[in-house]
Parts: structure tokens; sequence; C-alpha cells
């Protein structure tokens, strides 16, 4: 995965999918380590994802209260 820009629920589905994949036992070795490694990325990007909104929510809510 390049510098590929994924919507949340994009990465979401993928680490479905790869996760699918591995409880169905349809991965063979090489491929299984490529998605492990693609499944990191999509997890790292989802948990940016998911602080930087967190982060925006808390400084609106932090305008509110003044």
């Amino acid at each position: 995965m390049a510098k590929e820009e994924f919507k949340y629920e994009e990465a979401v589905r993928q680490l479905e999918s790869i996760v699918e994949k591995l409880e169905n036992d349809e991965l063979d070795i090489d491929s299984m380590s490529d998605n492990l490694k693609k499944a990191q990325k999509l997890i790292k990007l989802c948990k940016d994802k998911l602080t930087k909104t967190d982060d925006e929510i808390n400084k609106i809510l932090e305008k509110d209260k003044k």
C-alpha cells in the first residue's frame, strides 16, 4: 500500500476482508505476510484518524465552554 489515502470506512472494510480471509484459511504463507503488513498500516491509519477526530471534537467542545 503506497501513499494511498483511505477513508476510515474503506480502511475498516479492508481490515474486515483480511480478517475474514485469515479466519477462512484463504491465505497462503506468502500472501498472509503481505496481508498482515497491510493490516498493520490500515490499523495505524484508523487509529490516527480516530485520534485526530477526537482532538478536533475536544477543541470544539473547549470553545463552547468559554
